[in-house]
């Protein structure tokens, strides 16, 4: 082919040929699009109904990413950078918030950025690195707390009672319960469809559950689900009023999702083993269920009588055992010359 021809034949609009003696040469063009700078208010206008379903959860999320976008000065960028990063990680700690409070804003920022960078928006993504996390201690009902949280509840509100004690007892998230439909409840189990991990799971009910889960006979029609009656927002206000009332109002930890770590810590402190805790709850990692294993105690018990066994059978007057001290090293005697173990000669008798 001539350079002639080529000229003659045009490129193509993909890729055009080029011929010589001694070699022959493609060249592929690649069609090129503009990568646009973004806010990430933007980003998240674009992909919020895509990425996480309506909720509690996305209502927090939303919040994480307007604090983010406030503190990046609503910059815009066509790559988001390591440095970019740190400095926002920098600022959060300046603002008090914790390791843990960070990782769950960072979550929300990676999977946002992720499909940003996944649908061509920006062309470069950084590290994320999870914060170390400091265990902190587990807030529980006891049975006493739980009486007369309860009491005060039911006096408000029979609807608040029966969601509460379905969830101290399923252990299961509000959102999940408050999603219940009839169709969900078969027999002595429930199955819980809508949940954040996204994988359902099915636990067999108590005895009480299985009572407040009756509705009451009233007039008109049957609502779609046992607890659809009541928004989070109803049964929060509820809860607040209820645990001021019984002298709780000033612990910030006995929220509603108390229920599920009650459940969960009676459940460990019952005997039953972590595998089965994580199902019940159906927490997506081990790790997660690891926070309540401080609490089987029972596994230790053992521990306690191998310490007080005594370590040996003496005892002194007093009934303490003792410890007999090992014996002295036994020492070998010296040897002698062998001219002092030559017999001596016998003594000569006057008479001979």
């Amino acid at each position: 082919m001539t350079n002639d021809a080529i000229q003659e034949g045009g490129t193509s609009d993909h890729f055009s040929m080029f011929s010589s003696q001694t070699a022959k040469i493609k060249y592929s063009y690649n069609k090129i699009r503009e990568v646009k700078s973004h806010r990430i208010g933007e980003l998240f206008s674009a992909y919020r109904d895509i990425l996480w379903d309506d909720g509690r959860h996305k209502y927090n999320v939303s919040s994480f990413i307007g604090e983010i976008d406030e503190i990046l000065l609503g910059e815009r960028f066509s790559a988001f950078d390591q440095s970019t990063l740190d400095n926002l990680i920098g600022t959060l700690r300046q603002r008090g918030n914790s390791n843990a409070t960070i990782n769950r804003k960072m979550a929300a920022l990676s999977k946002l950025l992720r499909k940003a960078h996944k649908m061509g928006d920006i062309h470069s993504l950084p590290e994320f690195r999870r914060q170390k996390e400091r265990a902190g201690r587990i807030r529980f009902l006891e049975r006493d707390e739980e009486a007369r949280l309860f009491a005060a509840i039911k006096s408000r509100s029979e609807d608040a009672y029966r969601l509460s004690v379905f969830l101290v007892d399923t252990g299961c998230r509000l959102g999940e319960a408050l999603g219940l439909i009839w169709n969900d409840i078969q027999e002595h189990r429930v199955s819980f469809w809508i949940t954040k991990s996204g994988r359902s799971r099915t636990i067999p009910m108590t005895e009480r559950v299985k009572e407040v889960i009756k509705l009451p006979p009233t007039e008109g029609r049957r609502p779609k689900g046992p607890f659809t009656k009541l928004s989070q927002a109803q049964f929060r206000a509820i809860w607040n009023d209820a645990k001021a009332e019984v002298g709780l109002g000033a612990d910030d930890q006995v929220v509603p999702h108390i229920l599920r770590h009650t459940c969960a810590s009676r459940l460990v402190q019952g005997g039953i083993d972590i595998r089965r805790v994580q199902m019940w709850l159906g927490h997506q990692t081990l790790s997660m269920t690891m926070r309540y294993a401080h609490l089987a105690t029972n596994d230790l018990d053992g521990c306690v009588t191998v310490l007080e066994t005594p370590r040996c059978s003496g005892s002194d007057s007093g009934g303490a055992s003792t410890l007999s001290s090992p014996p002295p090293p036994r020492r070998e005697p010296k040897s002698e010359p062998a001219a002092s173990k030559a017999p001596k000669p016998a003594k000569r008798s006057a008479k001979s």
